[in-house]
């Protein structure tokens, strides 16, 4: 459940089969540039994530977790170039987990930078308008939404999420 460049990066290279294949060290390198050396935090973050939302049932354990994956996305985040290729998803994964501990306005902020450094990144409209939508503000969940469509026109993620605030209230979709 990581992205495959998590194999080949430093610390599961040395854990996992075939993660310390030298060709698809040095592509995923030549890819992402110097940032390549910290993006075992993010593959630790998104792991974190996983468990906190895949297998712990403990309320303490999930949201130390969440907490311990921001301190992972935080680590990369410091270290990566305003034009890293991943710091948009980073952003906004590690908004998602300030959503989950219950810190959405902090969460915002990490959002509205995704969206700012990549404008036609839909995953953060999306996560703005949820946030907006389970705050009861459907105005500015709308708004997010056709702010992310206006860059991203094809994202059917978020046409899907602006036909369902737009349905009347309580007629629903069969599936």
């Amino acid at each position: 459940m990581l992205p495959r460049f998590c194999l080949h990066t430093q610390d599961f290279r040395e854990h996992a089969a075939g993660g310390n294949d030298p060709a698809q060290i040095e592509r995923w390198s030549a890819f992402f540039g110097p940032t390549y050396w910290h993006l075992h935090h993010y593959c630790w973050g998104l792991m974190k994530t996983n468990r906190a939302m895949l297998l712990v049932r403990n309320v303490d354990f999930k949201r130390s977790y969440l907490a311990d994956a921001i301190k992972e996305f935080d680590y990369v985040i410091e270290r990566a170039p305003a034009d890293f290729v991943l710091l948009p998803e980073i952003l906004t994964k590690k908004g998602e987990n300030l959503v989950r501990l219950g810190r959405g306005p902090h969460a915002l902020l990490e959002f509205e930078r995704a969206a700012e450094l990549k404008p036609d990144y839909w995953p953060p409209y999306a996560q703005l308008s949820d946030y907006y939508k389970s705050s009861g503000d459907i105005a500015k969940a709308r708004e997010q939404l056709r702010r992310g469509l206006s860059f991203a026109p094809d994202a059917t993620a978020l046409q899907r999420r602006l036909s369902e605030l737009d349905r009347p209230e309580g007629r629903s979709i069969s599936r």
